[in-house]
């Protein structure tokens, strides 16, 4: 996923799991709380089902979204 400068992916629900990945770039993430949290290439950020989240950049972001029913990325990346 390509986000452009100044590009935002407004708040929506996780259909399945979803694991957000940052390949380039940096921008701030956001669960179902108010905080953006910054986040930037070789970072990631989980939701979970149903989880209402958002993401957004002011220079620009590229992001591997992975989804899917029981993905657990605790098995392969640590927490931080």
């Amino acid at each position: 996923m390509h986000i452009g400068a100044e590009g935002v992916v407004g708040y929506h629900p996780a259909v399945v799991d979803q694991l957000f990945v940052v390949v380039s770039g940096e921008g701030w993430v956001r669960g179902e709380g108010d905080e953006k949290v910054p986040i930037a290439a070789g970072q990631a950020a989980f939701w979970i089902a149903g989880e209402g989240h958002e993401s957004g950049t002011k220079t620009g972001m590229v992001a591997l979204v992975i989804e899917g029913e029981g993905l657990d990325p605790e098995r392969f990346m640590p927490l931080l």
